[in-house]
């Protein structure tokens, strides 16, 4: 049985000033890491998001789940055309009022009519993750996406956002799993298939209110958000510690679903946003776009 999460960046991917650069295909291949334009810049700039989100249709894979739907509730209070794709399609939470403003569809990316489902589709999301044997993290946290963003290609789509995950610092044999492994296929797949518009999120620990079954709501937040303050307060001292293996377990920030929302959806109306982003960097580009 799969259970879905999401989250991660990059373990050793530095918190730098992402400076505008160009980055050749052969390069990322290489290094697996691809930077787009600053976060301090793209922040700095001024965003014409009444201009943009005319002509932007988007598709969320995974738009039912924590993250999914976060990133379909920021695209649709935006005014942004939302179709969703989940094998549990349209969420309980039918009481609020985004939740009519998005096409839920249900279905599976293995099977799924992508031309049907990509026509007019200009930027896909995909928040799909979850746990399992290692044959299945390999299967819907690798081939899934990959099987989407090869769908997406095909379909002349002019972008593709991924939410992946930190690493945590973990030492290599550590990430020798169908999670971390499946991660990374998925990562290599978009930067390749997009090379000047794919997007790649590296997230942490993600906090907010979780619905489970039921309709329960799980308040991460009680524990997320203190924690991010204390970690961001404390970050000259806990970077000394970043060097030694693993230590991102207990030192990474937790990043706000709300805040990586918020980035996905500034990745699809904001072009200069594009390539590998760290915690660092999603927490920079979400602070100018509220």
């Amino acid at each position: 049985m799969l259970v879905t999460s999401h989250g991660l960046t990059s373990p050793r991917l530095r918190s730098i000033p992402l400076s505008s650069v160009t980055i050749s295909k052969a390069h990322k291949r290489a290094t697996g890491r691809a930077f787009a334009a600053s976060p301090e810049e793209a922040g700095d700039a001024a965003i014409d998001v009444e201009a943009e989100i005319k002509n932007e249709k988007v598709l969320v894979l995974g738009g039912s789940g924590f993250v999914g739907s976060a990133v379909a509730r920021a695209a649709a209070d935006r005014g942004i055309d939302v179709v969703s794709l989940s094998r549990s399609g349209r969420p309980s939470i039918s009481n609020e009022a985004w939740v009519n403003s998005v096409t839920w569809e249900t279905g599976d990316v293995f099977n799924a009519d992508w031309p049907v489902l990509l026509k007019d589709v200009t930027v896909v999301v995909s928040c799909i993750g979850g746990f399992g044997t290692d044959e299945q993290m390999e299967r819907i946290n690798g081939d899934a996406t990959v099987v989407a963003v090869d769908a997406a290609k095909d379909s002349g789509v002019r972008k593709f956002v991924f939410v992946s995950v930190h690493d945590y610092n973990l030492p290599d044999f550590a990430k020798e799993n169908g999670y971390f492994n499946g991660k990374k296929r998925a990562e290599t797949a978009v930067l390749d298939a997009f090379p000047n518009t794919g997007v790649v999120l590296r997230p942490g620990f993600i906090y907010g209110k979780r619905r489970v079954t039921g309709g329960v709501e799980v308040p991460l937040d009680l524990i997320g958000q203190p924690l991010e303050k204390l970690l961001s307060a404390t970050k000259d001292i806990t970077k000394l510690f970043s060097p030694l293996p693993a230590s991102d377990l207990l030192l990474a920030p937790p990043v706000d679903v709300a805040d990586l929302a918020a980035v996905a959806v500034r990745a699809v109306v904001d072009d200069s946003v594009a390539g590998m982003y760290d915690i660092e960097g999603i927490k920079q580009l979400a602070s100018g776009f509220k």
